[in-house]
């Protein structure tokens, strides 16, 4: 009898984990992902920021998974799947193919969410992938690059004005990481602008900041961020982003604000994967308002147990949008097809969520850590915010790296991973200028484009 075939994909935390939990099974896995990397995300904003290399927090899938035989891994968007034949097209480039399965576990995790306003996003780059983290460490620094140069006084000041929108983990810790930049890193280390003068503001619609922790540790998380020079806006609607403001509606207040801004970060907000969509389309599942793809309690599609949906792109109530989350997942899927790979009755208990807390760090030295009713902060918790994520960095060398990087970065001022490209910073919106499946082209030597005299800044 033929080994059932699992495909699985995406390589994030619920796709790596799923795999890993099938190692013993009696399958063949197929890991489909779009990069070949498994992307530690909770430490993106410290790549944005030069603290740590984008190797550090995204080693290769096919070198942790290496010595699982029963794993093949390829890199390629998947772009469409076919229920009824189980098969799935993916494109490398502009090359497609088609693979089988007889399970399908889905952990194509999510995007960064303009609520409506996507033409934000070329001002505003989200934090959910390398790219994005590599774009915004380009325009931080050369903010403080340009403004140097910079003779106006008013345009000075808008490149040295940082703005985050979205007050949840990732953008205390983008605006907490920014003003630290500033304060101690580059200070000193320019001659026309002192980077203690740069300006970071941190914007969210809700009345706290760290909403999931509750009003105290809300509460002091930013009181610790004004402290340190971060200016906190709540209960403000961003309602325009150009390339030198951002314009806001505080609740109480008729007129709209503007913010003179050349970098911005959106950390507001989560939609999910384009794939919830291609799965919508050919099977009729339903989607939730953030595109999320709603799933049965055994975390499948209706009409459709092969197909399993986890992580960020699937609704399941009472699960957030953290690690743990795909983690256990993951873990229960993989179970189930275990069981059923063996001959024997999958476990009839539907997925049930472990909740082991939430963390964010504010700055060096300081964190807030939630677990049940227990609450952290301060030096304690910064120290149990290390450990854990050093703990979930897949591969030693990868935690060795990164504990290095820490050690320099937190025992002293400097940050070792502060080269930036110009290409870095304006990749993204050269590629979607071109349009989709160009990349193609471009590596045959086509022109995938308008033919201007290629010029390196």
């Amino acid at each position: 009898m033929a080994r059932e075939r699992v495909v699985i994909i995406g390589s994030g935390f619920g796709g790596l984990f799923a795999a890993k939990a099938l190692r013993r099974s009696d399958v063949d896995i197929t890991l489909v992902s779009k990069t070949p990397n498994h992307l530690f995300q909770p430490l993106l904003y410290q790549v944005a920021t030069g603290i740590l290399s984008e190797g550090s927090i995204a080693p290769v899938a096919r070198d942790i998974l290496r010595r699982q035989a029963n794993v093949r891994v390829e890199t390629g968007l998947v772009t469409g799947i076919d229920a009824t034949a189980k098969v799935i097209t993916q494109r490398f480039h502009d090359e497609e193919k088609q693979t089988p399965y007889d399970r399908l576990i889905v952990a194509a995790g999510a995007g960064q969410s303009y609520f409506g306003h996507d033409e934000f996003e070329t001002f505003a780059p989200g934090m959910k992938t390398i790219d994005d983290a590599l774009e915004l460490r380009a325009r931080i620094f050369w903010a403080f690059e340009m403004a140097e140069v910079e003779p106006d006084p008013a345009e000075r000041a808008r490149l040295l004005t940082f703005v985050v929108v979205g007050a949840g983990p990732t953008g205390v810790e983008m605006a907490g990481q920014i003003r630290e930049l500033a304060s101690t890193t580059l200070a000193g280390q320019f001659r026309t602008i002192d980077p203690r003068d740069a300006r970071v503001v941190l914007i969210d619609g809700s009345d706290q900041v760290l909403g999931a922790f509750g009003p105290r540790l809300g509460a002091k998380t930013q009181a610790s961020l004004e402290r340190k020079g971060v200016e906190v806006v709540l209960n403000a609607i961003v309602t325009d982003v150009s390339a030198d403001a951002v314009v806001y509606q505080p609740r109480d207040v008729e007129q709209p604000v503007t913010v003179g801004s050349r970098c911005k970060v959106w950390a507001a907000g989560v939609r999910g994967s384009e794939l919830g969509a291609v799965l919508a389309a050919a099977i009729g599942c339903e989607l939730d308002r953030a595109g999320r793809v709603v799933v049965t309690p055994e975390l499948s599609l209706p009409n459709h147990p092969e197909i399993s949906v986890i992580g960020d792109l699937a609704s399941v109530p009472g699960v957030p949008g953290v690690a743990q989350g795909a983690i256990q997942e993951a873990k229960y899927v993989a179970e189930r097809i275990t069981h059923e790979a063996a001959g024997r009755p999958a476990p009839s208990a539907p997925f049930a969520y472990f909740d082991k807390g939430s963390m964010a760090t504010i700055s060096k030295f300081s964190a807030v850590v939630k677990v049940g009713k227990i609450e952290i902060t301060g030096f304690l918790a910064w120290a149990a915010w290390l450990f854990l994520h050093l703990l979930y960095i897949a591969g030693f060398k990868s935690r060795i790296t990164t504990l290095l990087h820490w050690f320099i970065s937190f025992l002293g001022t400097g940050r070792t991973e502060r080269v930036s490209t110009n290409q870095q910073m304006v990749g993204r919106l050269a590629l979607e200028s071109l349009g989709q499946k160009v990349t193609g082209k471009l590596l045959r030597g086509e022109k995938g484009g308008s033919a201007e005299p290629r010029t390196t800044a």
